[in-house]
């Protein structure tokens, strides 16, 4: 692999773990949202990450000889979650229904964390993969002096 596709791998890494990190924010703020404008409660989002394979000149060049296709991180859909509501009694609430039942998002802010952690974790692994990669490049040039 050459210098410049790791790099692109990387990077496609970052910008999609920094789309997830956006969609968790958005949800955990969202947490307690009973009015949207498409009306009913805040629809919880996720990203669906896939792997395409990376398109390089030295790539193609040595493809039949790799055992494994290299890829990179590309953004295949964002959904909204269609579990049900959180149906909670609260008459004195201003969405409340004529029963005094209110529709709240059905987000849990314990799993939002864990993926909030997970994506940061990747994310940091992904920084971690382009300064070694430039630290390589750097030790690369200096053999060359």
């Amino acid at each position: 692999m050459d210098f410049f596709s790791s790099l692109k791998i990387s990077s496609s890494g970052l910008s999609a773990q920094r789309l997830k990190m956006n969609l968790i924010s958005s949800n955990l703020a969202n947490v307690n949202t009973t009015r949207t404008p498409q009306g009913g409660p805040y629809q919880r989002k996720e990203v669906v990450l896939k792997a395409e394979p990376i398109q390089s000149e030295f790539y193609d060049a040595l493809q039949s000889r790799l055992e494994g296709r290299i890829s990179e991180v590309t953004v295949s859909d964002i959904n909204e979650d269609q579990r049900p509501p959180v149906i909670k009694f609260d008459p004195n609430h201003p969405d409340a229904d004529e029963k005094g039942y209110v529709s709240f998002p059905n987000i849990n802010v314990i799993e939002e964390m864990v993926d909030m952690m997970t994506a940061s974790r990747s994310y940091e692994a992904n920084v971690t993969a382009i300064t070694t990669a430039k630290s390589m490049a750097a030790k690369a040039l200096e053999i060359g002096r």
